[in-house]
């Protein structure tokens, strides 16, 4: 790959702990990730971004990073990881992980040394009191108290201790750990929360100081060479988004407004154009993602009569049309692989997995759920064990009983079920990955006007990907069909659906 690589990369994000389970303890690990890295090449990614593997209690999913230099047991070891890299990289996958550089671990050792002694405390935001009223992201007060009578800021879980950037000890740790990774051959990270780190006594995300941070951080990624930062930013002011992107700062950034946009011709437009006019004129790819761990499955948001995404679970539980939903993720896949930049396949997104939104709440797992007192559901339908084979569960998962459990209903949906199903969700992603890496990717578009409810364009290469988001057939443009998300009918494009084209 060229040293842009990740400018048209198709990025295939593997939440470990419901991945594969290599050693039958019901959790995924690295031994069930090597085993499958046969099936990511024949998917056809380019890199694996992984969430935390580090050391954890596991508070937040791994969030909560006691160790950024190890290997949480659960997962495997430092020596395994080392040998995932490589194992990924003679297959010619890059790998990404996460940095959790906003907030630690209560069992860190460096906030263990701060409870123990209060003149370690200023690695991260101690008071006498609470200094303000926030909550946190995750509900109820942003402030725990210790059992010397002092205050500490977490703006998620209680278990995750923000840390003190004003503080220049914090700036040399993280790029030590970035070098760590780095000599191990990790092609790049992705930085979790990456604009709340400083902090003012009336807000928190989005500081001007944060810049100078990424700024250094991009320095350091470039000693090695062929490396990557990716930005965790969620911000609705594009202008402010833009500056995380400037040349000397993040290579590119998660593009949450297209995650979060209804299924809908206008918003997706409007999404789209918003999307290239902030990073065309600072040099800087776009990114295109459908799902992640924190998000509603595309197969059930797609399905509701509301189809925007946002945090808070307002809409958990609202019917769903999973076959109008299915439709429509697979359209929507066509649609984010055919624009250019960089696009990312959460892990179950290639399967059409739904939303799994029936857990006891004896089973939830998510800080989300409890701190909300069970008014917020959390994240857990989203990282459901994957379904790899079988009848039944654990569907091929393990042989140990999963961590979460899995629908019956997923028998139809396994990897194993859908290999050999020409029209499976399965084989239009690998068909559909394996055509975008010799034909779409980095580059331009120009729309075509082909009326108000399709979105239509054309790519520098010839492609041509057409969706059709209203109700009626609409007549293709000229050209040699090569894809379609759905059948057509006589020749004619139907509602929620997309279809690819090259030049006759």
């Amino acid at each position: 790959m060229s040293q842009t690589w990740w400018r048209g990369a198709a990025i295939y994000q593997v939440y470990l702990r419901s991945f594969a389970d290599g050693n039958g303890d019901g959790a995924g690990d690295l031994a069930g990730l090597r085993s499958r890295l046969p099936y990511l090449k024949d998917l056809g990614i380019d890199a694996i971004w992984l969430n935390p593997w580090y050391p954890s209690p596991m508070a937040d999913g791994g969030y909560d990073v006691a160790d950024y230099r190890g290997i949480e047991p659960v997962f495997g070891t430092l020596d395994e990881a080392e040998r995932f890299i490589e194992e990924a990289h003679e297959l010619d996958i890059k790998v990404i992980i996460d940095v959790v550089p906003n907030h630690s671990s209560t069992e860190s050792a460096w906030f263990k040394e701060a409870l123990a002694d209060p003149a370690a405390r200023d690695r991260f935001w101690f008071a006498d009191e609470p200094l303000n009223d926030w909550q946190s992201i995750f509900g109820g007060p942003a402030w725990t108290q210790v059992p010397d009578g002092q205050w500490y800021l977490h703006l998620f879980a209680p278990e995750q201790p923000d840390f003190n950037w004003a503080n220049p000890e914090v700036h040399r740790e993280f790029e030590d750990v970035l070098r760590f990774w780095f000599d191990r051959g990790v092609d790049g990270f992705r930085i979790d929360s990456a604009a709340l780190l400083f902090k003012s006594d009336t807000r928190y995300e989005d500081l001007d100081e944060v810049h100078d941070v990424y700024r250094r951080w991009r320095e350091v990624a470039g000693e090695y060479g062929e490396r990557v930062l990716i930005g965790e930013v969620w911000l609705p002011d594009q202008e402010r988004f833009a500056l995380y992107l400037r040349p000397d700062e993040m290579h590119t950034a998660f593009n949450f407004d297209f995650l979060s946009c209804a299924w809908d011709p206008a918003d997706l437009r409007r999404s789209i154009d918003l999307t290239l006019a902030t990073h065309t004129p600072i040099g800087a790819p776009p990114t295109w993602v459908l799902s992640n761990h924190d998000v509603t499955r595309p197969v059930t948001r797609y399905g509701r009569a509301d189809t925007t995404f946002a945090h808070g679970g307002a809409l958990h539980g609202t019917p769903s049309d999973l076959e109008l939903g299915y439709r429509r993720a697979r359209a929507a896949a066509l649609l984010a692989m055919a624009l250019p930049g960089s696009v990312y396949v959460y892990q179950g997104e290639e399967l059409g997995l739904p939303e799994v939104e029936d857990l006891p709440d004896e089973v939830r797992q998510d800080p989300m759920h409890a701190r909300s007192g069970g008014t917020n559901p959390g994240r857990d339908g989203c990282r459901i064990p994957l379904p790899w084979s079988g009848d039944e569960p654990p569907f091929g998962f393990g042989t140990g009983t999963p961590w979460l459990p899995q629908p019956e209903s997923w028998r139809k949906l396994t990897a194993e079920a859908q290999r050999t199903d020409l029209g499976s969700m399965l084989n239009l992603y690998r068909t559909a990955l394996g055509l975008r890496r010799e034909l779409l990717g980095d580059g331009t578009l120009t729309w075509l006007p082909l009326g108000e409810q399709v979105l239509a364009f054309t790519r520098d290469s010839g492609l041509t990907s057409v969706t059709n988001l209203g109700t009626d057939p609409v007549p293709l443009p000229a050209g040699k069909v090569v894809l379609s998300s759905g059948p057509l009918e006589d020749g004619r494009l139907p509602s929620d659906t997309t279809v690819w084209l090259t030049e006759l």
